[in-house]
């Protein structure tokens, strides 16, 4: 059995779902096939502005909103000429936005949106997808159902990035799936959302589709998982970057975590979990190429002519900073620092601390940044007063550039290939981590510099050429 995960470009339009279900059918030649699918592209923005719009009594607006994404499911559908399924499934779509009209009109009254009824309206974009590609597939004689995945995947009460309950979403998805599996029907998943145990919708956090995909795979035990999407794979840098960047025909787990975490969006960072408990492969193929080779995700690193398997970079990041001659050798000052991050649940992409003690670094969002400066503010209120932290500094405008690779474990000359080459170029570095994994070397710089690191240092590894003359380049792949 095998996990099929479509994105929101693949189901965009009425010949993207067609090219889908073309797929699906293939595969369910030979194997049992449970689909995915993500909202269509741009819907779930759509949305949550409903539900902010909603939320400033704008109703007028949110109902436009709502208007919008009807009218974009509307016309997909016209053009699917599901012919005599068309109406059944018109009847289920009109339903469905009947429950968000009533939604945003209670948000507008109320004057305010909760995180549940937010994740209940964002999740709608999943529900509206998934009827379309089911009734495709059984109009091309492949026998399919929609199944929201409310219905088994459990989660914690955290809303807007939710957290899954393995033991329990086994035990449902099992029930739940397994007896269409069984009939030889294709359940076709909602990703992105699940629910508590009560029942109350929740959101797995924005591109959470992939995640979902991973988690049906580990609790049903699946054989691979395939994330279908709009690029060949996973590659050795952003293609709108770097023109030869490369997609790479096989990384491991961890390579994959680092990329995916540090910028690559070809995958949610969180998708990696569930398949590395369960030893399940994972593929990132182009459902508009299907027949190019893609990226296989696995435990293992293939062996590399360069130390280095790839290079990324996030940027509108800040650095914060706190310092003051108090913190030397003072414990729990770190502990402080990163619990009061915690509680405001600001993400850190990076840490960097001083030997001395003397400040600490951290790298966050250039929106958090602000927020996260006035808590900490208010956490050493004490320390600040007698002089102790001598101030909280915030440097916008950085980049994060990560060089990440399995080869780099226990090859001291790597770092030494990076920082000599930044320094050739005359790039100013302003922070710097390693992980005792020495998978991802990440290093912190004025994002005007960020491009031409990532071009230098991809040029560097020679990353543009392929082993053996495996995975074409970015460039010739467009030609």
């Amino acid at each position: 059995m095998i996990v099929m995960k479509f994105g929101g470009t693949s189901v965009g339009s009425a010949a993207r779902i067609h090219a889908a279900a073309r797929i699906v059918t293939a595969a369910r030649a030979t194997e049992e096939v449970i689909v995915v699918v993500s909202a269509v592209g741009g819907v779930t923005d759509r949305l949550i502005m409903a539900a902010q719009q909603a939320a400033a009594r704008e109703e007028w607006a949110a109902q436009e909103q709502v208007t919008i994404v009807q009218r974009i499911h509307s016309e997909i559908l016209e053009e699917l000429a599901l012919e005599n399924a068309g109406s059944a499934v018109a009847d289920a779509l009109a339903g469905l936005f009947g429950e968000l009209r009533s939604f945003v009109q209670s948000v507008a009254v109320l004057g305010e949106v909760t995180p549940r009824t937010l994740d209940y309206i964002a999740g709608l974009g999943e529900r509206l997808s998934s009827r379309l590609v089911a009734a495709t597939l059984c109009v091309g004689g492949c026998p399919a159902e929609a199944v929201d995945a409310t219905r088994f995947l459990v989660t914690d009460t955290h809303f807007g990035e939710a957290f899954p309950l393995m033991d329990a979403t086994r035990t449902r998805a099992t029930a739940t799936l397994g007896p269409l599996l069984a009939a030889g029907v294709v359940p076709v998943v909602t990703g992105f959302i699940g629910a508590t145990a009560d029942g109350a919708p929740t959101t797995l956090g924005r591109g959470g589709s992939d995640y979902s995909a991973a988690i049906i795979g580990g609790v049903l035990d699946a054989t691979a998982i395939i994330i279908w999407t709009d690029v060949d794979g996973v590659m050795t840098a952003n293609p709108r970057v770097v023109s030869n960047a490369r997609t790479l025909p096989q990384i491991s787990y961890l390579e994959a975590a680092e990329l995916s975490y540090f910028g690559a969006k070809v995958l949610h960072p969180k998708t990696i979990a569930p398949a590395i408990e369960a030893g399940i492969p994972v593929y990132i193929r182009n459902s508009f190429r299907p027949n190019g080779l893609g990226t296989e995700i696995g435990r293992d690193s293939p062996p590399s002519r360069e130390p280095v398997r790839a290079i990324t970079a996030i940027a509108q990041l800040t650095l914060l900073t706190v310092q003051g001659k108090g913190m030397i050798g003072l414990p729990g000052v770190a502990a402080r620092v990163f619990s009061t991050v915690a509680q405001e649940q600001i993400n850190v992409f990076m840490i960097s601390q001083s030997s001395s003690e003397y400040n600490i670094c951290l790298l966050i969002e250039e929106r958090f940044g602000v927020r996260a400066a006035a808590a900490l503010g208010q956490t050493f209120e004490r320390e600040r007063a007698q002089g102790l932290i001598e101030g909280i500094a915030l440097q916008n405008g950085v980049s994060i550039v990560a060089v990440i690779g399995a080869g780099m474990r226990g090859l001291p000359t790597a770092a030494g290939r990076v920082f000599s080459l930044l320094g050739r170029e005359n790039i100013e570095v302003l922070a710097i981590a390693q992980g005792s994994s020495e998978l991802n070397l990440s290093f912190v710089l004025p994002t005007a510099a960020a491009d031409h690191a990532v071009r230098s240092l991809h040029a560097e590894f020679a990353l543009d050429v392929a082993p053996d003359g495996a995975g074409g380049s970015y460039a010739a792949n467009q030609r």
